[in-house]
């Protein structure tokens, strides 16, 4: 089996469907399962493949019939185009594959093209020497003053999160998934769902939420939100330390920080948290952009030029 995450998966499919999406699957190349989502957009109808679709990405006849058959079952399906980023490393070869059977690079990002991963294999000792000196210092005065993390998966604190995480939206100007979609995710993952919550020593106030899905070997940090005391308590530090060394206890192997700016980009949207994720070490890694396979010309122009209007509108 190639190497993927959550994003091409049974449990994505399911949470998928319980939004109210059709995902069909189907083993593309004969061997592999590929997840496609069937999206219903305001300026059109497409085919979503984030993490995908799962081939052994060469030149070769087998990878342009499974190109081919997914173009099929996008046109029986009416979609205007088919939107891919597959798990494959953002290199010049790569890139070339993709335009070689026919893509075109697609006007916005999809899940998470540059992140950080951090390797859980290492002990908490070699975790916390590769930390930047300022991200190890807020841990630490996380400990000293005290700061409680907390995690669970019920319904009231998804819905709580998702109270703080609207509030949060508006502070910093991005918008935030629908309690539908919180719920999806957590009926999906089940136990492997959680929100972690920092507060603090005294009172026991917020101070930062995150959701954290984990799906076999890999867990993401997929989700954030944060109070106004964040701004002055490292209650984020604390919870992606308690976050860790939970996951390194549950055997997981790798953790997924979810989201970054891309190089050379300061005034990106996620310029900040990509100060704040990089902190904690790991190997950033870029990820192959999202590409279009196009259905109907026709109908792809209008969608490409209002996703590139929107692009430079939200600075992405």
């Amino acid at each position: 089996m190639l190497k993927t995450n959550f994003l091409q998966s049974p449990v994505w499919q399911k949470t998928n469907e319980l939004i109210g999406h059709k995902v069909i699957v189907d083993k593309l190349d004969g061997k592999n399962d590929t997840y496609m989502i069937i999206k219903n957009a305001k300026r059109g109808r497409y085919l979503e493949i984030p993490g995908g679709p799962v081939l052994d990405w060469k030149k070769d006849e087998k990878t342009a019939k499974a190109i081919q058959k997914m173009l099929q079952i996008a046109k029986q399906q009416r979609c205007a185009f088919v939107r891919v980023r597959p798990q494959l490393l953002d290199t010049p070869e790569n890139r070339d594959i993709l335009k070689s059977l026919g893509a075109k690079l697609s006007p916005m990002h999809l899940a998470a093209e540059h992140t950080v991963i951090l390797d859980l294999k290492k002990t908490e000792e070699e975790l916390l020497a590769a930390m930047r000196r300022q991200t190890r210092y807020e841990v630490r005065r996380a400990m000293k003053l005290g700061i409680e993390v907390e995690s669970g998966n019920s319904e009231a604190l998804f819905r709580e999160f998702h109270q703080v995480q609207k509030d949060t939206a508006m502070r910093q100007h991005f918008v935030p998934p629908d309690l539908k979609t919180l719920l999806a995710e957590r009926e999906a993952f089940a136990k492997n769902a959680k929100i972690y919550v920092a507060k603090t020593a005294d009172e026991h106030q917020p101070i930062a939420y995150g959701l954290i899905l984990i799906d076999g070997e890999e867990a993401e940090y997929y989700e954030a939100a944060s109070t106004d005391l964040n701004r002055k308590l490292p209650g984020a530090y604390a919870l992606q330390w308690q976050v860790i060394r939970d996951l390194k206890k549950a055997g997981v192997l790798r953790y997924n920080l979810w989201g970054i700016a891309p190089p050379n980009q300061p005034h990106h949207r996620y310029a900040g948290v990509t100060t704040f994720k990089t902190g904690f070490g790991g190997e950033v890694v870029a990820y192959l952009p999202a590409h279009d396979f196009i259905v109907s010309k026709i109908k792809y122009a209008p969608d490409y030029l209002i996703e590139t209007l929107r692009k430079k509108r939200r600075h992405l």
